[in-house]
């Protein structure tokens, strides 16, 4: 249902000492759905499988949620 953890946890220095899963959720993407595929509501660095999901799904969740978090706080 979930590979574990999806995203890196940047340089300390780069992003104010924010683990990755804070700054997904401070970007407003708990829960955010593609597909099958959704950010998880419990742990934000989680992309798991509703069901259905294709690959696809998938990796283009993970380039919104890459793309909100940038816009939002400029760390990539």
């Amino acid at each position: 249902k979930t590979g574990g953890s999806t995203f890196k946890n940047p340089a300390p220095e780069s992003s104010g000492g924010k683990k990755a899963w804070q700054l997904v959720d401070e970007a407003g993407c708990r829960g955010l759905t593609m597909g099958g595929a959704q950010v998880s509501e419990k742990h934000t660095n989680f992309l798991i499988n509703t069901g259905n999901a294709t690959s696809a799904d998938i990796e283009g969740l993970g380039e919104m949620v890459r793309d909100k978090v940038y816009a939002a706080t400029g760390v990539s």
